[in-house]
């Protein structure tokens, strides 16, 4: 028995009582003698009988579970978008899979088929950019699904974002108060996230009289590792001030940027997008768009429970406010 699945029959024949009695003692139904329980519940503990969620869920075709895609688990963004979500999914009570698609469009076409193939009632995804292979496979499943921080330009899918456009627009704003050379530093610009970004970018310069060049914009992974590595080129290229698209890349481009000398903000000013907990770790700390980001993770958990009770739903595309915290990366 240790070799296979312990299975509500195996508790059912060990405990003596009827498949039904243990069901309604591991759903906690009132309606089961205190002897019988307590038998049940020792079967239950002895033998590690897990209840199968989608065995559970057939009858009902409801797996009370969600998957969600995360590109990458150890970025504080997604992991305060993730909490977010878990707990309003708890609140529903859903079970969330967490699947990590380490920013790799082969492995998140795997890890979505993963999770449709669990029977899971509800995706959120979680991605840089939503690729065609993905959309495919949502689209082949009809499975509920709703993008956090994700940018879909169809608007296929609902999502729950902050206006990308508006926010980069600012930061650039508040940089060129001070700065005639702005840098503009993300990941790659296919992601739309990081297009809208620049759009904003682009905007802002013009408010400002200021040229846009080529030279001052780069693009690079999403990684502290990656800042560190692209800060000489950035200092080369006469740019005095960045506007950063994600908090890991700001911090490792600070401490690139201190490492060859340069004071922060004295001669370098900078400003990241997300505001989460790392941009509070470094010294000097970085300023930020401010993102609600847990709330992001929340309301498009609430948005998939909608979708999933074949809810009316007002509005697809959720735009949460943001704004800026001034922290000592700026004058």
């Amino acid at each position: 028995m240790e070799e296979t699945a312990i299975t509500i029959y195996d508790v059912a024949r060990e405990a003596n009582v009827s498949m039904a009695t243990v069901s309604r003692v591991v759903n906690g139904n009132p309606n089961v003698r205190e002897a019988t329980r307590a038998k049940v519940l020792e079967v239950i503990d002895r033998l590690d009988y897990r209840p199968n969620a989608v065995a559970r869920g057939l009858a009902s075709k409801k797996t009370t579970t969600i998957g969600v895609v995360i590109p990458d688990i150890s970025d504080t963004y997604f992991a305060t978008l993730a909490r977010g979500i878990d707990d309003i999914a708890t609140m529903y009570k859903y079970n969330a899979i967490i699947a990590n698609s380490d920013s790799d469009d082969k492995k998140e076409v795997h890890v979505v088929n993963n999770l449709l193939a669990k029977q899971v009632d509800g995706v959120i995804f979680m991605g840089n950019r939503i690729t065609d292979s993905v959309r495919a496979e949502f689209s082949r499943s009809r499975t509920p699904v709703v993008l956090a921080g994700t940018v879909d330009e169809d608007e296929q899918f609902a999502s729950v974002n902050i206006d990308y456009v508006s926010a980069s627009r600012e930061a650039v704003n508040q940089l060129a108060k001070s700065n005639k050379r702005v840098a503009f530093l993300s990941g790659p610009l296919v992601d739309e996230i990081n297009g809208q970004r620049l759009t904003g970018y682009k905007e802002a310069l013009k408010e400002n009289k200021l040229k846009y060049t080529e030279a001052l914009i780069f693009e690079s992974k999403y990684s502290y590792e990656d800042g560190i590595a692209i800060a000489e080129r950035i200092k080369n290229s006469g740019a005095t001030a960045a506007y950063v698209a994600n908090d890991e890349l700001a911090v490792g481009l600070l401490n690139g940027l201190l490492d060859l000398g340069l004071k922060i903000p004295e001669d370098f000013e900078i400003i990241t997008s997300n505001n989460s907990p790392v941009t509070n770790y470094t010294r000097p700390s970085i300023s930020s768009i401010e993102q609600p980001l847990y709330d992001i993770g929340a309301v498009a958990m609430r948005l998939l429970t909608k979708l999933m009770g074949k809810e009316e739903i007002e509005e697809k595309t959720v735009i949460l406010p943001h704004g800026i915290v001034e922290k000592n990366t700026t004058k």
